[in-house]
């Protein structure tokens, strides 16, 4: 009897752990989806807007509400909500328990959609105000106007995607995790069918620009996809049992849960509000140099944000569930042994690729966004900022690689220390480099506050118990300068292979043009790669090719 419970228990968290892998798999599949739509709008933005000044007016718009998204609504569900929901689920014994949870919910939907639409509505009000923030005194009034109307447009934004997230909240403390992943890859899909219905058909009495008015079309794609991440979710909410009504305003702050959730978040956002206001301060010494030079760096940073998210978000998430086993187990040989290891493994990747687009900058951005509106000047200033938030590319992944070394022994003051330090260096680089260098220098200090960061975890990391920082600080290096010197061997007949294949393939097809001589010049990068990484028998290289080789005759076992 004793055997037969044994295998029951065994079988059952077997199955479990397959459908976990299972669902952080397809999780996985739906962020590189979501990446690679978000890319898809920023072309469509360049496609209607290029670099315009109405392509500024959008960015400013757009980023007041999804900044406070980021700061209250994701911060929250994740940090607050989630584990007090869970802590009362697996309390949840009795029809009393279950009530007290079903007014728990009640209680947080309801101090949500006040505390949302208290700030929604004086977004909109205040509006007016805020805009000339981050604009220079010269600035076009046309142009504030329209940067005001666009924000009031979009503020509502923020009421309707923190719903969805409440309800994304409730899904993935369920364990059910597909719908939560596939409201972005909606909600892009969205805003560009919207900008490409809407801007015929926008009013048009004052006679703007039709960049004015496909700005305004997004802007409305922009608040009718968050109306449908929250719609999409709550059919599946539905399905859990749990109920989304309102109760009082009194009960909601009242409640001893939602108490415990605001006292949780309180500290958090600190942290936070030192990461997201990068953005903010960026965005408003950019507004400050000119036209098109907002939107120029939020074009850069998306195809940043697409590397980043390809590599660095997948090693990270795949590591801290390894990295807090071994933390718990004491086992600090093959803690450090992993983190290293994953290190090396981002700089096998991002390094490359670093150089890579170095070379190729130029031929990648006019592949993805040059268009009529985006033309030569949008392609050049676009490059000019590109060329710098690339350079900190490794130190943007690694951060994200040994942030999770923290957090595995339950350490998270340690990295947001280390994050305000970023913005403080980050802030102040920017204000210096910004007059000398414009929107150059506004890339560059992200690149250096990145480096700075890094050097900070190092620092903390001696702090901590069982890690080694100086072993693993030096190891590193020794293997960056590896990839650096790799990757010079394998630019230099790269850049002159490019300039050969551009005389060649010079087209007016945009795909020839730009996207043969990308592909080429990859294929013949990565070969370089490669084969240096075989003929010097590269350790990280070689155990990576032999999971590989593993996995695949598993596969044809199977």
């Amino acid at each position: 009897m004793t055997t037969e419970r044994y295998q029951e228990n065994y079988s059952g968290q077997n199955a479990k752990k397959k459908s976990l892998i299972k669902s952080g798999l397809l999780l996985s599949l739906m962020t590189f989806a979501s990446r690679i739509m978000g890319l898809v709008r920023e072309m469509t933005k360049a496609a209607f807007l290029g670099t315009s000044a109405y392509a500024d007016a959008f960015g400013i718009a757009f980023m007041l509400p999804n900044l406070l998204r980021r700061l209250f609504a994701e911060n929250s569900i994740s940090v607050a909500f989630i584990p007090t929901f869970r802590g009362y689920i697996e309390e949840d014994k009795d029809e009393e328990s279950h009530s007290r949870i079903q007014e728990f919910i009640s209680a947080t939907l309801t101090l949500v959609s006040f505390l949302t639409a208290c700030v929604t509505v004086l977004g909109i009000i205040l509006a007016t105000f805020i805009v000339p923030f981050f604009y220079g005194g010269e600035t076009d009034a046309v142009i504030l106007a329209e940067t005001t109307l666009l924000t009031r447009i979009m503020f509502p934004y923020l009421f309707v995607i923190s719903i969805a997230a409440f309800l994304q909240g409730i899904l993935n403390t369920c364990n059910v995790f597909a719908p939560s992943g596939f409201t972005p890859v909606l909600f892009n899909g969205i805003v560009v069918l919207m900008t490409y219905a809407l801007t015929p058909q926008m009013v048009n009495p004052s006679g703007l620009p039709q960049e004015a008015l496909a700005a305004r079309a997004m802007s409305f794609g922009v608040l009718i996809g968050g109306c449908f991440q929250a719609a999409f979710q709550w059919p599946f909410v539905k399905k859990t049992g749990w109920k989304t009504t309102l109760t009082s305003l009194k009960k909601a702050f009242i409640n001893p849960g939602t108490r415990k959730v605001v006292s949780l978040i309180v500290p958090t956002i600190i942290g936070m509000a030192a990461y997201q206001l990068n953005d903010v301060v960026s965005t408003a010494l950019a507004g400050k140099i000119g036209t098109g030079a907002v939107s120029s760096l939020q074009y850069s940073l998306r195809i940043q944000e697409l590397i980043l998210g390809i590599f660095a978000v997948a090693v990270g998430t795949v590591i801290l569930p390894d990295l807090s086993g071994l933390a718990k187990k004491q086992d600090w040989s093959s803690f450090n042994a992993l983190l290293l290891q994953s290190i090396k493994i981002i700089a096998l990747i991002t390094i490359p690729v670093t150089f890579y687009s170095l070379v190729c900058g130029e031929d990648l951005i006019s592949l993805i966004y040059k268009t009529k509106n985006f033309n030569s000047e949008s392609v050049k200033l676009t490059l000019d900022v590109f060329m710098f938030h690339i350079a900190g590319l490794f130190f943007i992944a690694v951060n994200r690689i040994i942030s999770p070394a923290f957090y595995a022994q339950g350490n998270t003051k340690l990295p947001s220390l280390a994050g305000i330090i970023s913005f403080g260096v980050n802030i102040a680089l920017a204000v210096t480099l910004s007059f000398p260098m414009k929107t150059r220098g506004i890339a560059l200090s992200l690149s250096l506050a990145s480096l700075a960061n890094t050097v900070f975890l190092f620092i903390f990391m001696g702090k901590m118990h069982g890690m080694e920082a100086k072993k693993t600080a030096l190891q590193m290096s020794v293997y960056v300068v590896r990839m650096i010197c790799f990757s010079i061997i394998a630019a230099c007949p790269t850049y002159f292979a490019r300039l050969y294949l551009i005389r060649i393939f010079h087209v007016q097809s945009r795909l020839i043009a730009n996207g043969l001589p990308v592909l080429l010049c990859g294929l013949m990068f990565a070969a370089i790669g490669i084969f240096l990484l075989l003929i010097f028998k590269d350790e990280t290289a070689m155990a990576a090719l032999k999971k590989i080789k593993a996995k695949t005759k598993n596969r044809n076992k199977k």
